[in-house]
């Protein structure tokens, strides 16, 4: 076995949902570097063809913008068909975008929590996924192969700790928490329901990352983590390369936890 080769994702065709994130934009140049042709899925596609335009100065791949509202079927389809047309197939899914609300609303509490703030949640950051799931999911069942990568969070596996916060707006809202906790259970789900089909699910669950945040809460964050800090935000892609990658091969219905120690407590 060549190691190098099975890290290797010349010609793969993978889709990254919410591409104009900190995050997205991070796994998109880490995919990009490996040989991947990636979709920059985003509901705000001037940020992804900012993306793409360096991609393709950086690297030589075939990047590609699309506009894609995930409440919106009919743009999930329309994203699918597009890029069909062009590449023939899809390799990778990486279910990426999330709604998280503004610090207004993460400051708001459960009992303030409006219900159209709730249904927005669910409609992107769970409904979103599924659409995505079962319309590129048809196309990969022909393929007889295909790699689905659902991000979920720490907050889907332990509750936050609302002492941490104070007034940083950082908070981690119910509804975060409630459907980061779901993605979890519907990668297991579609990891045993397409058995046989050649199809891989997993799920990423990334801890906190430090972003400008209130210094006060970087400091707690980090004393409540082994590792003593924050990740970086680009110390995900080399777990988002392996999950893409043949280096994770034998691995479906699986959670991958990256988070310095935060849920090992």
């Amino acid at each position: 076995m060549k190691i190098q080769k099975i890290f290797d994702l010349t010609d793969k065709v993978v889709i990254i949902t919410g591409s104009s994130g900190m995050l997205g934009t991070q796994y998109a140049y880490g995919l990009s570097e490996c040989g991947a042709n990636v979709i920059l899925a985003d509901i705000d596609i001037s940020k992804s063809k900012i993306t793409e335009k360096q991609i393709k100065k950086k690297f030589s791949t075939d990047p590609m913008s699309i506009k894609l509202d995930l409440t919106n079927k009919e743009s999930i389809l329309s994203m699918t068909s597009t890029i069909l047309k062009k590449y023939s197939k899809i390799d990778v899914l990486i279910n990426n975008a999330a709604y998280q609300g503004n610090s207004k609303i993460r400051s708001s509490g459960f009992e303030n929590l409006e219900l159209e703030t709730w249904n927005q949640a669910i409609d992107v950051n769970l409904t979103g996924v599924f659409l995505c799931c079962q319309s590129i999911g048809k196309q990969m069942i022909k393929q007889k192969s295909g790699n689905i990568i659902n991000i979920a969070s720490t907050y889907g596996l332990v509750g936050p700790d609302q002492r941490i916060y104070g007034k940083s707006g950082q908070n981690s809202a119910i509804f975060y928490a409630a459907t980061k906790s779901a993605i979890i259970n519907l990668t297991r789900y579609l990891a045993t329901y397409w058995e046989g089909n050649g199809i891989r699910v997993n799920t990423f669950s990334p801890g906190g990352v430090e972003n400008n945040q209130d210094p006060n809460f970087i400091k707690k964050y980090s004393k409540k983590t082994p590792l003593g800090r924050m990740a970086k935000k680009d110390e995900y892609v080399g777990s988002m390369i392996f999950l893409a990658s043949d280096a994770s091969s034998y691995m479906t219905g699986s959670n991958l936890i990256v988070d310095g120690g935060w849920t090992a407590w």
